[in-house]
Formats: structure tokens, C-alpha cells, sequence
């Protein structure tokens, strides 16, 4: 029986898809209702009620990540549309896209592989938001598996782009991207396993190439010899060195992180200084903030500064600092005021250090490292770090005023979302091009994998959910851009892209069999990779709660 959504045409599906967020929205207002209902006391926010009812306060949370995602592929449907670019591939992606999530919302989103968000969790009845025609004739119908075996089948059109269908951006992000996946193409991936397998650092002479090609200087103001792009621009480029192999994709993370803290706190004399010698890649910075037993708990650091003189003497120890040997700039976080107990008393240093040499990791007096061996996310390596006199100047202090180190940093988050969002959706990028290629080239009872439902099924949700989270990491960058506060958009970003990454890395090493599970084979290196990134930058449950904060600050 032909799909009726199938029939349609583009500028119909569109308004199915409009009247169906409709009823997503309309739910998401019930839940937050109900969360509001059982959290906030006098209008304000209950933290030990927050705690209690987590489970709804972050499903709430998931549901509003969802709904915005659907918005933001709906927009991309109507960019193309409204610019004669709409391909049947966009069209199968939109409504399979649609037709997955309203399913998911209606019937549970999976926060964890065990944990489920559903209406009933919230005492709502899921037949009171997904009953209109529009949303019905989606669920019933354009998901089904030869939309999807169909959407598998045109993937052949998009190998050798990194966009499988349109990213809805102009040409000069088309041609930036182009750049960075013939880099990644041809510097990086025919190499990234061995560097993987060996944990061997990457090779100075990719990171000078990086440099080179503006990634460290990719959003610092011309002035100061950066490009002075923004971040949508940083998500492209991101993407693509991250799909080569997330190591070099977060090369320039610290530097992002390193350029906003001055470029926002630093004074005019530490952004004269710093910021060129970041741009060029002559300086690399490492950000010094977790602590063994503070994790996102940063109010509870206990790495102290004390002032003696005109220096201050760092004692205390780091966990989780990733390139550290190498960086010669360390953003720390650190207590100024030992008065304090929570995030009021903290400062930022921009700490000056000597990078590793042969005979020592860490010749700096009164510093000491260890590396931390881990499963992925390697080509950095991770350290712990220990100081004992270590010293630095005054005019290390970030803005020159102590305390003021926790606001400074929160300024950083939404851009170290969004480049997360951005590494997460070069990684799975980078599974969905390995396992389309096994399931291509592996026969099995006469015929490749990617013939059988169970697979094509799979490369077709992994297709979609990527761009997903593209648009989603897309909107949250150009909120950036614009000058508008987007922690709520980053955080939806870094969220469902990290999930979206695990998803994907899983699913194509599911497709290899066995022979996903041998070293030898990339996939299971981009598991290893894809794990982290629900993690770092604010685990998924800190997200949760940052998220569901923000959005009872508008109810």
C-alpha cells in the first residue's frame, strides 16, 4: 500500500511536519508543568526537590531536546525547499526523522540504556498529544522499512561528502568543509589507527598542518591574528577533523577555550600577548580544571593559590588534563580566597610552562604528571598533575582580579558544548561511513549486508540522526554567533549529538560482527572514541540538570 506522506508534495509534508510539533510542543508543555508542579517552591527552583525527581526533571529535559531537534530539521526542510534543493533524500530524512522521534516521544526516549522517559512518567496519558491526523500519519507510515531501505539506497550519491544530504549552509561553509575532509581524507585517516593502537601522540607535523590551516585562531578577532570566524564555521571544521579522528579534532579545543577566556576576562595586555601566539599555534594551551574528587562539582576545588610577594604559589592536584606534556599555556583553576567553600572564592591564571622534552614530560619546578591510560580518545593522552611550589607571576591572574575565575569559565561552556556537539558528529560521521562500507562489501547468504532490513534500518537511523544533531549543533552555534545567550541550545546540542555519536559508533560495529571487535579494524576505535563524549564537558545527567534549569527559568 503506497504511504500516503510519501505521496506528498514537499510543501504538504512540511505543514504534516508543522501541525505534528504541534502536539510535541503541547506535551512538553504538560511535562514541564508537571515538573515545575514538584519541583519549585515560591517560584523558585527546589534543589533537594531538583535532586528528588530527577528522573522527570531530565526527562523533561530529553523531551525538549527532542522537540527543538524536530524544529531545527523541520527549518532545513523549509531552507530547502524555499531554495529549490530539497532532494528525495532530504525528503526521506525529514520524515523519517519525524516519524522516529514522535514514536520515541510517544512511547519513551532512552536517557541511558536503561532509564526511559515516557508520558506516563509524568501521570500523562500519551493519547492526549498524539492524536492529531498530521502526527498520525507519520507514525503509521514513514518510518517504515522501505522508506528506509530507500534512503540507504541513494547514500551511494553522497560518498566522499561528509553530509549525507544537504546541510543547508551557503557555499563558503561548503568549501571550508571541502577543505578539511580532504585533509582529514588524506593526512589523518590513513594514519589515525596506528596512532590508536600505539597511543602514540599525533605527529608534531599534523598539529603544525592544523595550524596552518587557521583551525587555533579560527574564532580569535583578526586583530589579534586570528581569522575571526565565528562558530558555526568552527562546528565545519570541527566536524571534519574529528570524522579523520577525534584527537585531532579536539586539537584545537583548548585553544578555543584558552582564546574565549581571555578574549572575555583577559586584560588588554594579556590578549596582546596571548592571543596571536594561540592563533599561530605557537602557543598550546591545556585547560587545568577538574580535580580527583570534585568531577562537575568545581565549587568544592581545593588547589590553592597563595599570594606571597608579587607571585602566587600553586599547591595542589589536577585530574583529566588532556595535553598536558606538550601545552605550554595552562588555563587553572584554582581557590584564591581559602575563606571560601564553594565557586565564589576561585581565580583563573593563564600559567606559562615548558613543554615536554625527551627526558622529562613535566621539566617545570614544583609541577609534577603522571599519564592516565584510557580506552579512547587518545593522540593527547590524559594526565593527572601535581603542584608543590609551583609559582606564578601576578600578571598571570586572568583580568588582573582574583575571585572572579568561576563567571570566567561559565562563559566558555557554551562554546565547549557546541565544539563538542561538533566532535560528536564528526565521530559518528565516521561510523556511518564504516559500517555503510562493510555492509556494502560484505556477502553473506549470497547477497551484501546492506540488503538485509536489520542493517539497512540501521545505517538509515544512523544517517538521520546525524543530521539531527548537525542542525541542532548548527542553530546552537549561530545563536553563538549572533550574540545571544544560547546555553540551553549548546547544551541540547552536546546532549543529543553525544548519544547520537555512542548510537552510531555501536550500530556500525554491530554490523561488522566479530570483526568489529578485533583491534585491527577502525570501528573499534571509534567505539572507544564515541563513549567519551557523554562525558566530558558536562556528563549527560550534569546536562540534563544544566537543561532543565534553564528551561524552568522561562516557564
Amino acid at each position: 500500500m503506497t504511504n500516503p506522506v510519501n505521496a506528498m508534495p514537499p510543501k504538504d509534508l512540511l505543514s504534516t511536519c508543522e501541525k505534528s510539533l504541534n502536539d510535541c510542543n503541547t506535551y512538553l508543555d504538560a511535562a514541564l508543568s508537571v515538573v515545575k508542579t514538584n519541583v519549585m517552591v515560591d517560584g523558585r527552583v527546589d534543589a533537594g526537590l531538583l535532586e528528588q525527581e530527577q528522573h522527570i526533571a531530565h526527562g523533561a529535559a530529553w523531551i525538549s531536546t527532542y522537540v527543538s531537534a524536530l524544529s531545527q530539521l523541520l527549518q532545513l526542510g523549509h531552507t530547502l525547499v524555499s531554495n529549490g534543493k530539497f532532494s528525495e533524500f532530504d525528503r526521506l530524512t525529514l520524515q523519517i526523522g519525524f516519524a522516529e522521534y514522535l514514536a520515541q516521544l510517544q512511547g519513551g526516549i532512552a536517557m541511558s540504556q536503561t532509564e526511559f522517559v515516557r508520558p506516563q512518567s509524568f501521570g500523562l496519558d500519551p493519547a492526549s498529544f498524539f492524536k492529531s491526523a498530521e502526527t498520525q500519519s507519520l507514525l503509521n507510515g514513514a518510518n517504515r522499512t522501505a522508506a528506509q531501505q530507500n534512503l540507504v539506497s541513494l547514500m551511494d550519491h553522497y560518498q566522499g561528502h561528509s553530509c549525507f544530504g544537504d546541510d543547508g549552509l551557503d557555499e563558503d561553509y561548503t568549501l571550508i568543509r571541502d577543505q578539511f575532509r580532504r585533509f582529514s581524507d588524506e593526512q589523518v585517516i590513513p594514519f589515525a589507527h596506528d596512532w590508536h593502537l600505539e597511543n602514540a601522540l599525533i605527529p608534531t607535523e599534523i598539529i603544525q598542518d592544523v595550524a596552518e590551516l587557521g583551525v587555533f585562531g579560527l574564532t580569535i578577532p583578526e586583530e589579534y591574528g586570528g581569522s575571526g570566524m565565528g562558530k558555526l564555521a568552527m562546528c565545519v571544521v570541527t566536524e571534519e577533523l574529528a570524522r579523520g579522528y577525534i584527537g585531532v579534532g579536539s586539537l584545537g579545543t583548548r585553544a578555543e577555550i584558552a582564546g574565549e577566556l581571555i578574549l572575555c576576562g583577559g586584560t588588554s595586555e594579556q590578549k596582546q600577548h596571548w592571543l596571536p601566539k594561540i592563533a599561530s599555534g605557537e602557543c598550546l594551551p591545556t585547560a587545568v580544571f577538574t580535580e580527583p574528587n570534585t568531577g562537575s562539582d568545581l565549587g568544592s576545588l581545593k588547589t590553592r593559590a597563595v599570594k606571597q610577594g608579587d607571585e602566587f604559589v600553586i599547591t595542589g592536584n589536577k585530574t583529566w588534563i588532556t595535553h598536558a606534556a606538550r601545552a605550554n599555556l595552562m588555563t587553572m583553576l584554582v581557590r584564591t580566597d581559602p575563606e571560601t567553600t564553594n565557586h565564589k572564592g576561585l581565580s583563573i591564571f593563564l600559567a606559562e610552562k615548558p613543554s615536554a622534552t625527551d627526558a622529562d614530560d613535566f621539566p617545570a619546578t614544583g609541577m609534577q604528571g603522571s599519564e592516565i591510560e584510557v580506552l579512547g580518545y587518545r593522540g593527547m593522552r590524559e594526565y593527572e598533575l601535581s603542584f608543590d611550589g609551583f609559582t606564578l607571576p601576578e600578571d598571570a591572574l586572568l583580568g588582573g582580579v582574583e575571585n572572579k575565575g568561576f563567571g570566567q569559565l561559565m562563559q566558555t561552556f557554551e562554546g565547549a558544548r557546541i565544539q563538542t556537539a561538533a566532535r560528536a558528529i564528526g565521530v559518528a560521521q565516521s561510523a556511518l561511513e564504516l559500517g555503510l562500507a562493510y555492509a556494502n562489501e560484505r556477502v553473506q547468504f549470497g547477497k551484501p549486508l546492506a540488503n538485509f532490513p536489520r542493517v539497512y534500518n540501521k545505517l538509515a537511523l544512523m544517517a538521520v540522526e546525524i543530521t539531527i544533531a548537525r542542525q541542532l549543533a548548527y542553530h546552537s552555534a549561530k545563536e553563538k554567533d549572533n550574540g545571544k545567550r544560547c546555553d540551553l541550545e549548546a547544551g541540547m546540542a552536546k546532549l543529543l549529538g553525544a548519544r547520537v555519536a555512542w548510537s552510531c559508533a555501536d550500530n556500525a560495529l554491530q554490523i561488522h560482527g566479530g570483526n568489529g571487535f578485533a583491534l585491527e579494524f577502525p570501528i573499534s576505535r571509534i567505539l572507544c572514541d564515541a563513549r567519551i563524549l557523554s562525558i566530558f564537558e558536562g556528563a549527560a545527567e550534569i546536562q540534563a540538570n544544566v537543561i532543565i534549569r534553564r528551561l524552568l527559568d522561562t516557564v
